[in-house]
């Protein structure tokens, strides 16, 4: 996916260290003040101290639920405050998560990506029935074919792409959490 995970926090290295553990995270970053978070996350955004994309900009996601990561929240390019946190802290935040548990970090993300792809899907099913159908519907086969289609099914093709969209856009509704996050 490449996505790395780095623990960023004001905590003591003995804390941070038992807790990137448990998690499996490999860079940790502990006893840092706010204005550090936020130094670090600029670092990061430039493409240092990262796997992937070094010394290219890089998309930053910044989960955090006190005072002292507001200023980390809003300096990320995606900042997402846990919704037991302070009011600070959902205030710098672009999203908020309803639940306060981490997981809702990997739902989202996973839901982000099934969305994109979904909508991905469409438009590439309506670009190629639309370079299909107009050329169609216009008696681009009159000529070679002596065929020509009616306004009305013109106008009825065009409504079933519409639907068709929507009601593949509509299976959205039976998304269901990965299995690693449950």
């Amino acid at each position: 996916m490449k996505i790395e995970s780095i623990l960023v926090t004001g905590d003591n290295w003995g804390t941070a260290n038992a807790i990137a553990g448990e998690l499996g995270i490999d860079k940790v970053m502990a006893e840092v003040s706010p204005g550090g978070k936020a130094a670090k996350l600029r670092e990061l955004q430039d493409g240092k101290g990262v796997r992937f994309n070094q010394n290219r900009k890089t998309t930053v996601a910044m989960v955090g639920d006190g005072v002292n990561d507001s200023p980390a929240l809003a300096a990320a390019d995606v900042g997402i405050a846990l919704g037991a946190g302070t009011d600070v802290a959902i205030e710098a935040a672009d999203y908020v998560l309803v639940r306060n548990d981490l997981e809702g970090v990997l739902t989202a993300l996973h839901l982000s990506r099934t969305v994109f792809r979904r909508i991905r899907y469409n438009y590439a099913w309506a670009l190629g029935y639309n370079l299909l159908g107009i050329p169609i519907a216009g008696g681009a086969l009159y000529p070679a074919l002596q065929l020509q289609m009616p306004p009305w099914l013109s106008g009825a093709c065009m409504a079933f792409s519409s639907i068709s969209v929507v009601l593949s856009s509509l299976t959205l509704h039976f998304y269901r959490r990965p299995e690693a996050v449950k």
